[in-house]
């Protein structure tokens, strides 16, 4: 089971925190983009951008921050974080 924990940051508090579970035999890959795309929906967020800093820091710890320019519109927090718990 592949489950993915997505929480919003604002001031060094959590505002909110949601836990994905996944559980095709897809790869991966399509696991992380489909937690992320159920995170983002939950919080009423549009998608964000991966950017070159962001894949780096995921695949050196499976865990990244989005800040605010990763997000197209104005965003009401400091970063959304999301981290894999199991795999």
């Amino acid at each position: 089971m592949f489950r993915m924990w997505g929480k919003l940051w604002k001031d060094n508090r959590m505002l909110r925190d949601t836990v994905v579970e996944e559980e095709s035999e897809d790869t991966r890959t399509h696991k992380i983009f489909r937690a992320l795309e159920e995170i983002c929906y939950e919080f009423d967020l549009g998608k964000p951008i991966w950017l070159d800093s962001t894949i780096k820091e995921f695949k050196r710890r499976s865990k990244a921050r989005f800040y605010q320019d990763s997000f197209m519109e104005e965003v009401p927090f400091d970063y959304l974080e999301i981290q894999i718990l199991e795999e």
